[in-house]
């Protein structure tokens, strides 16, 4: 059975800049996960920016992240993969999301949303190759 991560619980009502907690991924067999964005509310003229960073130990998250979601305005899901099986020192993942708002209403932005990791088959190199001799044969 697929590991699966809640890095963002469903329905988390996201109003300020912040960083979720460090989610341990060493369970993992293919480091390869089908990430799940998922707005199901939000106001308008806002903004969401998520992304995935990894550490080695669960406390240093380095400097730039290993996945950035495209840029949200409205309700919707938005899928995304991200493969670490050619980074096996990434042993915690956690989230980043900074959000904005503009316009001349309250200026207290609000999204409803999720982040959700669904483990695999890996994607590296190597399964590609064997994946098209396979084919061939």
């Amino acid at each position: 059975m697929p590991l699966e991560l809640s890095i963002i619980p469903l329905q988390s009502k996201l109003e300020s800049n912040a960083d979720g907690e460090a989610i341990d991924i060493s369970a993992t067999t293919t480091r390869t996960f089908l990430c799940e964005l998922s707005v199901t509310d939000q106001i308008e003229q806002e903004s969401l920016d998520v992304s995935l960073w990894g550490s080695a130990d669960g406390q240093d998250f380095g400097k730039k992240p290993y996945l950035k979601i495209p840029q949200q305005f409205y309700r919707g899901t938005t899928k995304m993969v991200l493969d670490l099986s050619l980074r096996p020192e990434v042993r915690f993942l956690r989230a980043r999301w900074e959000v904005n708002r503009w316009g001349r209403v309250a200026p207290t932005p609000m999204f409803v949303a999720g982040l959700k990791l669904t483990e695999i088959p890996p994607m590296s190199e190597n399964t590609t190759t064997k994946r098209a001799v396979l084919a061939v044969s």
